[in-house]
């Protein structure tokens, strides 16, 4: 009913870290229910029972495995991906508001890469080194994008392109607010969920 001595103790303690640890790197929101548990067993004081906390935890690390076997924590973290990115497309609006083109459109880009490479992943398409406008027709081919939504992709893509590469003259504060409008679609539609 309780440890074996101070070396025992010490034990338990490294192992709650670690364990702690892993579901921080794993569970990026601190409100997910995974987290803040083991977050609140890990900051009680146990004194001669912490093995106890080290039992809890391991019963929430077996749950966790489970979930992310079955595929849940993706979920969990293209839910706060989504949350994230919508906190960048704030900022692009604002820049954009502020007729701040090259800000928003250096902004409105990036996010629009990672959520299309986000949903390409989740419909199995191996996006790692492939081009934009490949990525929008595979979704295309896989039924996950509309031809027409595909051309507004496009366009979001040549934002993307010219504004990370400084090609300045490119594109306008029109295509900025096209790209950022059309990523915030792509976003409630397929990670905001």
């Amino acid at each position: 009913g309780q440890i074996r001595g101070d070396v025992h103790r010490e034990s338990c303690l490294g192992w709650l870290v670690t364990a702690q640890n892993i579901v921080h790197l794993v569970v990026n929101n601190p409100n997910n229910p995974y987290r803040s548990s083991v977050d609140k067993i890990c900051e009680s004081k146990r004194g001669f029972a912490i093995q106890e906390a080290v039992g809890e935890v391991c019963v929430i690390l077996q749950s966790l495995f489970q979930d992310i076997e079955a595929g849940l924590l993706a979920s969990i973290e293209e839910a706060t991906r989504a949350i994230v990115f919508d906190d960048f497309l704030d900022h692009a609006k604002e820049y954009a508001k502020q007729k701040q083109g090259r800000e928003a459109g250096v902004i409105a880009g990036v996010v629009f890469e990672d959520t299309l490479r986000t949903i390409s992943r989740r419909e199995g398409i191996i996006e790692k080194g492939k081009k934009l406008d490949w990525l929008i027709d595979e979704l295309v081919k896989f039924g996950a994008m509309t031809q027409i939504k595909a051309k507004r992709a496009k366009v979001a893509a040549h934002v993307r392109t010219k504004a990370t590469h400084a090609q300045w003259d490119e594109f306008g504060l029109e295509d900025v607010n096209t790209t950022i409008e059309f990523t915030t679609e792509l976003i409630q539609k397929n990670l905001d969920k």
